[in-house]
C-alpha cells in the first residue's frame, strides 16, 4: 500500500515524489517504462568516462531562484553559459542572430550600417522575433531580416518541425529571435550552471535514498494498476495516453541521437553547432564543453529529427499549433472531470513545450496547491 503512485520518473516524477516524502512524509511508488530515473535529463559515463546527455543536451538556465535553491538541495554546480553557433555559408556565427553574427557575415561597412540601422529603431539588449522583424517598413531592415529567415532560421526550423515558421505558434518563432546585443550567450538568465555530478546523480540523491519512495523500472503502470493499492495517482506521461486516445493522439516531433567519440581533446569550438542549411541533422553538441570534464577523447551528440510514431520512438516536443492546442483541451476537460483523484503534470501530461526550470516549478506549484493542502 502506498499513498501515492506516480507514473513517470523525470523531473516532474522525482519532484513531487520528493516533496511528498520530505513534506508530507507519505509513501510513493515511481513506475517507469524506462530502465533509468530521470527521463530526458538522465544522464551517464560511456566506455571513455564522458559523461553522455542520452536524450540531447540538457542545459540548465531560471530566474527563478526557488527552482534554484530547491534544487541545489541535491546538486552544487559547475557554472556554465551556453553559446551556440550555425554554420552558415561556412561560416560559424552566433546564434541567436546578433550584432556580433552582423560582423561576421557582412563587410565592415555594411555590417556598421545595419547595425545603426537596428540600432536606430531598437533599444539595445531588446529581442525581435524574426518573423516581425520581416514585417519592417524599412527596406533595408526587411532585406536583412529576409536574410536572416533565409540563412538560419528557415530550413532549421523545417528539419526541427517538419512546418513553415509560419504554420508554428509565435512562442516558439520567438525562441530563435534577433538579438539586439553584442551577447553571444544563448541564455540570459540569471542563473546558469550545470549540475556537477550530471543530472542522474542529482536525481538520486532527490530520490533515490529515501525509505518512502519506491522505484520500480522497466514497468507499464497499466500492467501493475490492478495490483498495487494507493491513494491517488500522479500522471506526468502523454495526456491523450492515459485517456486511451479516445479524442486521437496528440502530434509530438521526435529525435534520434547519435553519440560519436572522437581521440581529440576538443572536437568543435563550442558547445553547440548548428546546421540549419546542410546535413538532415539539425545539431552537434560537444558534451566536455557543457560540463567541464577533462579527458583525452570527447563525445559530440548529433540529433536528427524525425516524427513521432507511437509505440516506435519518444514523444519529445509538442507541436504547438491551434488545432493541437484544441486537441489538447479536449482531454484536460476529461482530466478535471477526475478531481485529485488523478493529477497530470509535465511536459507531455500538460502537452506544453517546458524548459527544466518549468517543469520544476510547475510540479513544486502543483504540490503546493493541490497535493500538499
Amino acid at each position: 500500500m502506498v499513498d501515492y503512485l506516480i507514473v513517470g520518473a523525470g523531473f516532474s516524477g522525482c519532484v513531487i515524489a520528493e516533496r511528498i516524502a520530505t513534506v508530507l512524509g507519505k509513501k510513493s511508488l515511481i513506475v517507469d517504462k524506462r530502465s533509468h530515473i530521470g527521463g530526458n535529463a538522465y544522464d551517464f559515463y560511456n566506455e571513455h568516462g564522458i559523461l553522455v546527455h542520452k536524450y540531447g543536451p540538457h542545459i540548465f538556465h531560471t530566474n527563478s531562484q526557488k527552482v534554484v535553491d530547491y534544487l541545489s538541495n541535491f546538486t552544487d554546480w559547475i557554472p556554465y553559459e551556453h553559446k551556440v553557433l550555425a554554420n552558415v555559408d561556412g561560416i560559424n556565427i552566433p546564434v541567436p542572430f546578433n550584432l556580433n553574427s552582423l560582423a561576421q557575415i557582412f563587410p565592415t561597412e555594411k555590417a556598421q550600417h545595419l547595425e545603426k540601422l537596428l540600432l536606430d529603431n531598437f533599444a539595445y539588449g531588446t529581442k525581435i522575433p524574426i518573423l516581425q522583424l520581416r514585417q519592417s517598413t524599412d527596406g533595408e531592415l526587411a532585406e536583412l531580416a529576409e536574410f536572416i529567415y533565409q540563412k538560419v532560421f528557415l530550413n532549421y526550423t523545417k528539419k526541427q518541425w517538419n512546418l513553415e515558421p509560419d504554420e508554428l505558434d509565435a512562442a516558439v518563432t520567438a525562441r530563435v529571435p534577433v538579438y539586439i546585443s553584442h551577447d553571444n550567450r544563448y541564455f540570459q538568465d540569471d542563473f546558469q550552471g550545470m549540475p556537477s555530478d550530471g543530472y542522474t546523480a542529482m536525481f538520486r540523491k532527490m530520490i533515490g535514498d529515501n525509505p518512502l519512495i519506491e522505484i520500480a523500472l522497466n514497468t507499464d503502470y497499466a500492467d501493475i494498476l490492478s495490483s498495487v493499492q494507493f491513494d491517488k495517482l500522479i500522471f506526468t506521461g502523454p495526456i491523450d495516453e492515459y485517456f486511451d486516445y479516445k479524442f486521437g493522439a496528440l502530434p509530438y516531433r521526435s529525435l534520434r541521437f547519435e553519440h560519436e567519440t572522437y581521440t581529440t581533446e576538443f572536437y568543435q569550438e563550442t558547445g553547440t553547432i548548428n546546421y540549419p542549411n546542410t546535413f538532415d541533422y539539425t545539431r552537434r553538441t560537444e558534451l566536455k564543453h557543457l560540463t567541464s570534464q577533462k579527458n583525452e577523447r570527447t563525445t559530440c551528440t548529433i540529433e536528427f529529427p524525425q516524427p513521432f510514431i507511437i509505440g516506435k520512438n519518444e514523444p519529445y516536443y509538442p507541436i504547438p499549433q491551434p488545432h493541437n492546442n484544441d486537441l489538447y483541451n479536449q482531454y484536460a476537460k476529461e482530466a478535471e472531470k477526475l478531481g485529485d483523484s488523478v493529477i497530470f503534470c509535465g511536459r507531455l501530461a500538460d502537452y506544453k513545450y517546458y524548459n527544466m526550470d518549468q517543469v520544476v516549478a510547475r510540479a513544486l506549484h502543483i504540490f503546493e496547491k493541490r497535493i500538499s493542502i
